[in-house]
This record gives C-alpha cells, structure tokens and sequence, in this order.
C-alpha cells in the first residue's frame, strides 16, 4: 500500500550549532605537541581547515592533560545540553515553530552515554512539554542520523500535524585519546564537535509547512565482512572508550554506494541522473572521493559535504544536515527536485533516504 502523498512527511526547518572554540588542524598539531612527520601527514591532507573542538587544559608546558573517562562523559554531557539546544531552538525558528508545539523529540548521539538520555535532559533544560512523547538513539555512529530520521518519519505519518524533531548531538572532543599512534592520529585528525536539528510534520502542504521536501522512502545496506572495520570500544591499555577506523573503510563503503542507492531508486521510475541533489556524510576526504566515483557524480554534486568537512571536519551523525542547511541557505531546489541524503557509519552501513521538494 503507497502512503498517501499527504502522510508523507515533510521536512520543514534545519538549525545548526557548534562549541565556541575552533581550531586550524595546525593548531590542534600544535596542541598536542606532534612532531612524526606521517602523523602530521594525516592531519595536514585531511581537506579540514578549521574544526571546533574542547580540548583538554594546558599542562601548564604547552601540552596537554589527558582526561579520565569520568571527565569525558561530563564533558559530553554538558556540550551536547549546550549545542543540541542551540540547534533546537535555530531550527524551530526557521521552522515558524515554537517549543511549545513539539510532540516527538528524537535525540541521537555516540560520544558518550547518558541515562537518562539526552532527550530528557533537554525537555528539562528547555522546559519542552512534560508530555512531549521521546526516543534516543544511542552508539548507532556516524549513520544514525538518518536511522532516526526514518524513525521519526513513521511517527509523524502516525501523527498528521503534529510536530518532531530529530537532534543529532555529538561532542566529539569527548572521544577523544591522546597517544602517539597512528590510529588515534586518524580519529583525532578528522572529528569536530557538532549538533544539528531538522524538524518533520505531515498533513497537506500548508499545513506540514512549505519549505523543504517530502521525505519519500529510506534504503540501507549493512556490509557486515567490515563489522569491525568503524568501532568505538573499551580501550584496556588506556582504560577509556577509543574509536578506531580502519583505513581501507572509504573504499568499502565507496565499493557498496552504487547497491543501496541502486535500491532506494527502485521501483520509483527514477535514475541516478534524475537526482538534483546530493547531501553525503561529510565522512572525510576518501569517503567523499569513493562515493563521488562510485555514484558517478560531479565535484559540483557535493559541494555541500566538501565545505562542511573543511569548515568543521566530520561531526558525526548530523554531518549530513550541516549540509542540507547549506542547500537551503542557496536557495536553489525547485519543486518536483528530487534529492538523496546519505550516511555511513559502524556496521558497517549506507543508510539513504530519497526526498522531493
């Protein structure tokens, strides 16, 4: 049974937030004292210029201090209160909607944990009606985004004229280790603190609201011979939580965007070519180069991910909404547009959604 063109949600507004301190990735060298030339290397060729980043104290002799687990999770804690309600707040404003209005608030995060979970904390902090019915999605990685998306999609379906939200919060600077090797190097080279909000309602258009497209249908691949290949666990050596990447993970994913985009297009008369639009998780510069070739598409294409990688690195599951606002802001979709939102992360899994304008 197709879902009635009315039920289908709508996107209707897009707020981003960051942590008040950036760096250059020369600063950030600089920082943590790096001097090996192939870990200088990584940071320098990341195609990131500038990241925000709550790096530990001075030492007091120009390094660092690193911080126990304990700290990590505070600091996570406090940053995503602190960036998940500026983002809230910008994107019910250009929603045209007020806090009071919201029924469904889905928060998504993998930078720490937090019982109870970050939606809580915010209802309270924002004083979000007791009511407001919510969902956390939690240690899903840079993918999970669009996992809530989906989610909060079939709520608001449920739900006609009635408003959600999904938060994506990630304080990346809480995940953070501070070692010599290349395998921190590769994590600590590429992730920013980030948080960003995109609100959703059906009913007719008027009602569900006129700016952004319809959200149509999802797809997802999870590649399970690469289960290991993006994982955030316990670090025994160093008694903290680490992330870890391994290096040939761009070209899986890349080897995999061609099957799930191949099945989210399925059965919708549509082609590749027909797709205005293309918002990819801005999961790095290989990861951007890989889907770019294996999609077939233009450096134009995805103009937006190249910018938000460069101005603030790879903020996790809300990469993909910094770019949407970017197509926003230029104002160039047309209706009847079509566009593809795409993110990857831990499973390893593409999640896609096809949207229309």
């Amino acid at each position: 049974m197709t879902l009635a063109a009315e039920l289908r949600p709508r996107a209707l507004g897009v707020g981003t937030a960051v942590t008040s301190t950036s760096y250059t990735q020369q600063e950030v060298l600089d920082a943590f004292e790096i001097t090996d030339p192939k870990i200088r290397s990584v940071f320098l060729n990341s195609a990131i210029d500038r990241r925000h980043l709550t790096l530990p104290p001075p030492d007091g002799k120009g390094g660092r201090v690193p911080e126990p687990q304990g700290d990590l999770l505070d600091k996570h804690k406090a940053k995503a209160i602190e960036m998940g309600a500026e983002a809230l707040r910008a994107c019910l404003k250009r929603a045209g909607a007020e806090l009071a209005e919201l029924r469904h608030l889905c928060c998504v995060t993998s930078t720490g944990l937090l019982t109870p979970g970050l939606s809580a904390l915010l209802i309270k902090e924002l004083g979000i009606d007791r009511h407001c019915s919510r969902s956390d999605i939690v240690g899903m990685g840079c993918n999970a985004g669009l996992n809530a998306l989906g989610v909060v999609a079939g709520w608001a379906a449920a739900h006609p004229g009635e408003l959600a939200v999904v938060l994506c919060a990630e304080a990346c600077s809480a995940a953070y280790a501070i070692d010599s090797t290349m395998r921190t190097a590769v994590v600590n080279s590429l992730f920013g603190d980030g948080a960003s909000a995109i609100a959703l309602r059906s009913g007719p258009d008027g009602v569900a609201g006129p700016e952004g497209p319809r959200i149509l249908k999802f797809a997802s691949c999870i590649i399970p011979d690469a289960s290991d290949a993006m994982r955030y666990d316990w670090d025994r050596e160093q008694g903290r939580f680490s992330f870890y990447l391994d290096p040939q993970i761009p070209y899986v994913v890349g080897a995999h965007a061609e099957l799930v985009v191949d099945r989210l297009l399925a059965d919708t008369g549509l082609r590749r070519s027909d797709i205005s639009h293309w918002l990819v998780h801005s999961g790095g510069k290989k990861v951007i180069d890989a889907v770019v070739v294996n999609l077939g598409l233009t450096r134009y294409d995805v103009r937006h991910t190249v910018g938000v990688l460069r101005d603030y690195g790879n903020v996790s599951s809300g990469s993909f909404l910094f770019s949407y606002e970017r197509l926003l802001d230029e104002g160039v979709a047309k209706p009847g547009e079509y566009g593809v939102l795409m993110t990857m992360g831990p499973g390893s899994t593409i999640e896609t959604a096809l949207v229309q304008w």
